[in-house]
């Protein structure tokens, strides 16, 4: 039996697999949004970055 990654509530809904509902769906995603998650990587050479103004 899956439990719910947020709450670790035992029965949940299939509509929102794997989480028990959009409550906890939507707190994960929120917090992906926050940048409370992140997934490991390679350092940024910073091409991404805005160039400096002189």
């Amino acid at each position: 039996m899956a439990l719910c990654p947020i709450c670790r509530k035992a029965d949940a809904d299939p509509k929102y697999k794997p989480f028990c509902s959009r409550r906890c769906s939507d707190l994960d995603l929120q917090r992906w949004f926050a940048g409370s998650y992140v997934i490991a990587g390679e350092p940024s050479d910073g091409a991404d970055e805005e160039p400096q103004k002189d």
